[in-house]
């Protein structure tokens, strides 16, 4: 099965998920887990854990991460 965006957690196969340090009680988190055999990273909602999730290559996540590192995202927040 090739994932794509929107798949129901439930369909993928077991993956070790990893929150943020910067996570809340609020339950404002994101959070990601590698997919098996280097076939991307998908991405949930801590508050939905059962999905769907976002699937994206490792080299999406390794630019929007260097992005946010940059700061290019900040004027969303601010």
């Amino acid at each position: 099965m090739q994932p794509h965006n929107g798949v129901p957690v439930p369909l993928l196969p077991t993956l070790t998920w990893q929150k943020s340090r910067r996570s809340n009680p609020s339950g404002n988190c994101v959070e990601l887990a590698e997919l098996p055999g280097g076939a991307g990273i998908a991405m949930r909602n801590s508050r939905h854990p059962e999905g769907p999730a976002l699937i994206y290559t490792v080299d999406e996540i390794a630019a929007f991460v260097l992005g946010a590192r940059d700061g290019d995202f900040d004027h969303l927040i601010n």
